[in-house]
């Protein structure tokens, strides 16, 4: 019979005590240990609840909403998974998008178990665009990724004030106001002309050669004046759409 008295309290074995035999079962702690080890998904679950929320930016002149920063969610979404011995890595793939004059990035995360690096979760399917120019594919890659963040651990991002945790229902009656997008311009292009040509374009034909006369004048509008081209943009894309039903 086995004296549990004299085993001290830091022994490397425990004794558990069986129901059906009655007797003294020895079990090796390590193994114990092993047993009780958090799966992958479990310290995914853990991370989830014990995530801080992440608070918007502040707004600037022009910003009609706090921003979501890429730097917020990040620190609160690795700070969770490293709480949790979870570590996340992205690889990112991009192509570009001639018709609209874009790179697109698509962000796939993979979280590594700590304590099991042979186990991982996929977050795949995260994507942006971005301009072509010297900060496009940078910023195309920190929205992606930060929104791979936001679906993995369904961060909580509400602000009281503003459609978040407390927000307020409209009044029934009430008629919520559209905020027109001002109109940009540009002092070296006429981009009213431009924008009236396009309008005025009769067919794909014409609404092709518009982009082959405008491309140089585009490609500048991208990389020095992006709410120019950006509202050039809006007007071609719902012309072509009207042309391509026949409008």
């Amino acid at each position: 019979m086995v004296n549990i008295k004299n085993k001290s309290r830091w022994n490397l074995y425990f004794y558990l005590r069986t129901k059906s035999m009655g007797s003294i079962t020895i079990l090796n702690k390590n193994k114990w240990k092993e047993t009780m080890k958090r799966n992958i998904y479990q310290k995914l679950h853990d991370a989830c609840l014990s995530a801080k929320n992440v608070i918007k930016g502040d707004k600037v002149n022009g910003m009609h909403f706090r921003p979501l920063l890429h730097d917020k969610v990040q620190e609160v979404a690795t700070q969770a998974l490293l709480d949790n011995n979870l570590y996340a890595t992205c690889n990112y793939l991009t192509e570009i998008v001639p018709n609209y004059k874009k790179v697109m990035v698509v962000c796939t995360m993979r979280v590594y178990d700590v304590d099991d690096p042979t186990q991982h979760i996929l977050v795949d399917g995260c994507s942006s665009f971005g301009d072509i120019s010297m900060f496009g594919t940078g910023n195309a890659m920190s929205y992606s990724r930060k929104y791979a963040f936001l679906n993995l651990l369904n961060l909580k991002t509400g602000i009281k004030d503003e459609d978040g945790y407390n927000a307020v229902p409209f009044d029934q009656n009430s008629v919520e106001q559209s905020i027109e997008e001002p109109t940009y311009t540009d002092d070296s292009i006429e981009v009213e002309d431009i924008k009236n040509e396009i309008k005025s374009a009769k067919n794909m034909k014409e609404f092709n050669i518009l982009a082959e006369k405008y491309s140089d004048h585009i490609q500048y509008l991208i990389k020095n004046n992006t709410k120019v081209y950006q509202q050039i943009k809006d007007v071609a894309d719902t012309r072509e759409l009207q042309l391509n039903k026949g409008q």
